[in-house]
């Protein structure tokens, strides 16, 4: 399966593509917030285009847990400066990653061409439509208000991505468009995301193009012990993980190091 997202071409299941995470937020869970900073966050995104990154991330409200909502109008100064200025000097795909319509719909018109939706359309379906309209791939994570399961956690991962991804092409966006993600560190335990990554392989059965983001994620702090300073090897195995067991695309913060990784992973899967 293939399909051109911001005029670069993407061949699922041939290659594994590394996504750049640029945080324009002041609270990122990982440090790296950028917020009233567009010209640090710009230059973050071009560099990690030359190291190898194939997307770029923006995002302008934490989703970390505690975090604090902010409106529309905020999220947006934050976003659109980041994302027009990468779509201006970088060739990659930039993706913006909120769940609100009004906020995607202004960053698709500057430049950005695919959409992040955290909550899988389950709170905004309409961010499918915009999507589709603008040509524009869609991401749809699996998550969830706490961390209750009552059957085995996979196939209920799987039958709510399923029915994110009949709501996006429902809506018109191209099926080789729209992009699963498990949501580590989302409506799971530590140990959940653990069981996710290894067990990721059965999302394969969805037939999607399949993304995962363990990227210094805190489930490395809880089960393994390692302090967010300490969280790339971690985040490495993590990664290595991922791909050899079918994910098309990390998303990661530490571009350089990761397409390394993926790059050795790719080669051994």
């Amino acid at each position: 399966m293939e399909t051109i997202i911001g005029g670069r071409r993407f061949v699922w299941g041939e290659r594994v593509y590394v996504m750049g995470v640029v945080n324009a937020t002041p609270d990122s869970f990982s440090g790296d917030g950028l917020a009233g900073r567009p010209a640090e966050a710009i230059e973050q995104g071009v560099r990690m285009a030359a190291e190898g990154a194939a997307m770029l991330d923006v995002g302008g409200e934490s989703t970390r847990p505690g975090h604090t909502a902010v409106d529309g109008a905020t999220e947006l100064e934050r976003v659109l400066p980041v994302v027009e200025g990468l779509a201006a000097r970088t060739d990659v795909p930039i993706s913006i990653d909120t769940t609100k319509p009004a906020v995607a719909k202004a960053a698709l018109e500057a430049g950005a061409t695919i959409v992040n939706d955290i909550w899988g359309l389950h709170s905004a379906p309409e961010l499918a439509g915009l999507a589709a309209a603008q040509g524009a791939a869609l991401v749809v994570m699996h998550n969830q208000d706490g961390t209750d399961y009552s059957r085995d956690l996979l196939q209920e991962i799987a039958e709510r991505l399923r029915e994110s991804v009949d709501l996006a092409v429902a809506a018109g966006v191209p099926r080789e468009r729209v992009i699963v993600d498990p949501g580590l560190g989302f409506g799971k335990s530590a140990g959940h995301n653990v069981e996710v990554l290894r067990r990721l392989e059965e999302l394969r059965a969805l037939g999607q193009p399949l993304l995962v983001g363990p990227s210094r994620k805190s489930y490395l702090g809880r089960v393994f012990g390692l302090e967010l300073e300490d969280r790339m090897m971690g985040t490495a195995a993590s990664v290595a993980a991922a791909v050899l067991r079918g994910a098309d695309i990390v998303r990661v913060h530490d571009v350089a190091e990761m397409v390394r990784v993926v790059r050795v992973a790719e080669g051994l899967r």
